[in-house]
């Protein structure tokens, strides 16, 4: 029995839906653990070509975009055909995002019938921004009774790289804070918004991002308009009283307002 407070994560969203190629998740079991190490063995990290050894031309023709579970597992096995649970070689992985793998784990995890989530938010274990923006997959642990984060796109070259302390399975709370979480920390000073962001673009702005991004994801739209937030320009980098009080209140009602609030974020203020 699924608690009702987290039984609508266990069913799928357009994007985590694996279509006509469920019988193949359905061959992966419901092990958080080996479902990671599976992926590492299907998805590269576009930003990890060149430190797994490889040449960025081998990926030329694959773009960055997020794709539906359904599209990646047509990718992976048009490549390769074999099953999922049989490594590729570096070159015969498809380029991925940290949201691929998060999005892959998620729908792994809903097909076997595991309330589970993708989370928009700001990591502390990369080399960029002391929060730096990034995705991860939430998990329902019944016997705990909590959610649990999970980094699926650390492996162990991410570990002997990046030296962080914790497993990846569980990720800490203070390790990855969520969009929500991040903007009321920034409202209260407990975090300097100008140590968040993606590359060179942080700040309050970012973290108001990364507050609709989380928001839209828990209320099943994973990819959305606040995607395209480089297109953004003055005076829309620049958050007014309005703004600043809406994020406010939205932030206030978290997660259990997503999906209510989820029409109202349906368009950034840049479009």
């Amino acid at each position: 029995m699924i608690e009702p407070a987290t039984s609508d994560y266990a069913s799928h969203s357009a994007l985590t839906d694996p279509g006509p190629y469920a019988a193949l998740i359905s061959g992966l079991p419901p092990d958080v653990a080996i479902v990671c190490r599976t992926l590492h063995g299907l998805l590269i990290h576009e930003a990890w070509i060149e430190r797994q050894g490889l040449n960025p031309a081998t990926f030329a023709g694959q773009s960055r975009d997020t794709l539906p579970v359904a599209r990646r597992l047509e990718q992976l096995l048009t490549i390769d055909q074999r099953p999922l649970t049989v490594a590729r070689s570096g070159e015969a992985r498809v380029l991925s995002t940290c949201r691929d793998f998060s999005l892959m784990l998620c729908g792994v995890l809903r097909h076997h019938g595991v309330p589970a989530r993708v989370r928009c938010g700001f990591g502390r274990y990369f080399a960029g921004n002391p929060y730096d923006d990034h995705w991860v997959c939430e998990y329902w642990a019944r016997d705990e009774q909590r959610w649990v984060l999970v980094d699926a796109q650390l492996d162990e070259l991410h570990h002997d790289v990046l030296k962080f302390d914790f497993e990846p399975i569980d990720v800490p709370r203070t390790e990855f804070i969520t969009g929500i979480e991040a903007w009321k920390l920034c409202r209260t000073g407990a975090i300097d918004p100008a140590q968040l962001g993606h590359g060179t673009t942080t700040g309050l702005f970012f973290a108001r991002v990364n507050l609709a991004r989380d928001l839209l994801a828990l209320a099943g739209i994973e990819t959305s308009a606040w995607d395209n937030w480089r297109a953004a320009r003055e005076p829309h980098r620049a958050l007014d009283d309005a703004a600043l009080s809406q994020c406010d209140g939205i932030a206030q009602r978290g997660e259990a307002g997503a999906i209510e609030i989820a029409p109202s974020l349906g368009a950034p203020p840049w479009q």
